[in-house]
């Protein structure tokens, strides 16, 4: 892997999964939708922690694929908020895997994804104000 530093990832760590012979195409590579779907997945924990509720996502931006994950792999989505608005956040999120057979771990992708708040009627509505149980940092 030319050209891929390998060091520890920054943000709130926030979900971990192995990558299983079942989420590969044919040729043996893990699927690229299945390691965005972690993603989304992240982000939505991350993005409920900080709305105080549901959410839901409405975009993504700029994925960028750096390295392949392969069968066995353990990655890792480390997400941080980057710009909240009215209803809606905007979420950084990295993908890194740290390989079965070394223990470095290498950043894999990474995206932006957006979510706005929902409520009980599935309508956008106001994220609560910050305070220290919408910190996702804070268990």
């Amino acid at each position: 892997m030319q050209g891929i530093e390998a060091f520890r990832p920054e943000g709130f760590l926030a979900i971990r999964a192995r990558a299983m012979p079942a989420d590969t195409n044919p040729a043996g590579h893990i699927f690229g939708g299945w390691l965005m779907s972690q993603m989304d997945l992240a982000g939505a924990i991350h993005a409920g922690i900080r709305a105080k509720g549901t959410v839901a996502t409405v975009a993504v931006d700029g994925f960028k694929f750096h390295a392949p994950v392969h069968v066995g792999d353990e990655v890792s989505c480390y997400t941080k908020i980057i710009r909240t608005g009215r209803t809606s956040m905007s979420i950084n999120i990295e993908a890194w895997v740290r390989r079965s057979t070394v223990r470095t771990h290498v950043k894999v992708t990474s995206a932006v994804y957006h979510f706005v708040a929902l409520d009980s009627e599935m309508k956008p509505r106001p994220l609560p104000e910050e305070d220290e149980t919408t910190n996702a940092d804070v268990d």
